[in-house]
């Protein structure tokens, strides 16, 4: 049995208004630098929140760090009410998307990368370069994964977490097809 565990959501959303950054260092909770990406985005992070949120000068908001979409949703909304509540922004209505959910896999057996490149021309794997295989899936969603030969394998790309198992059946039906 295959486990399976989200390690990472990334989700945006916008309250499409300008954001004042050397207002926004006010709050406590907010970090900005301007060493830091040219000074291009403020980090927002409140106690009880998994991951953070990014804020960029246009109002766009990108979560990372949380572990479903559902945390993703309520931290980008949880921005949205502190800078409304804090005057850095007029209250907005968020239409949050994920991005990419990034998935930890382990096929439980050790895995022949080098039978996989055999077998199949589509897999990248340079071992001088990096210690693990890539292939890009196409159906039945478009998913990129990372398969060392420990029988680990990292997926990302994915946009629902509902897209998970199937992706993972995907992957065993190939590996076995190929090994």
């Amino acid at each position: 049995m295959t486990k399976a565990e989200i390690v990472n959501v990334i989700a945006t959303a916008s309250i499409n208004q300008e954001m004042d950054f050397d207002a926004l260092r006010q709050a406590k909770e907010i970090f900005h630098d301007s060493d830091v990406y040219g000074g291009r985005v403020a980090y927002f992070k409140k106690a009880g929140m998994q991951g953070k949120v990014s804020i960029f000068a246009s109002g766009k908001l990108i979560s990372i760090g949380t572990k479903s979409e559902s945390q993703a949703f309520n931290e980008l909304e949880t921005t949205a009410t502190f800078l409304a509540e804090k005057k850095f922004a007029k209250p907005a209505k968020l239409e949050p998307r994920i991005r990419n959910i990034v998935v930890r896999i382990d096929l439980e057996r050790v895995i022949s990368l080098e039978k996989l490149v055999e077998n199949h021309a589509s897999i990248i794997y340079e071992p001088e370069q990096f210690p693990a295989a890539k292939l890009h899936l196409e159906k039945p969603f478009k998913a990129s994964i990372l398969i060392f030969s420990s029988g680990k394998a990292i997926i990302t790309g994915l946009t629902s977490s509902k897209q998970i198992k199937r992706t993972i059946v995907q992957l065993e039906a190939f590996i076995g097809q190929n090994e």
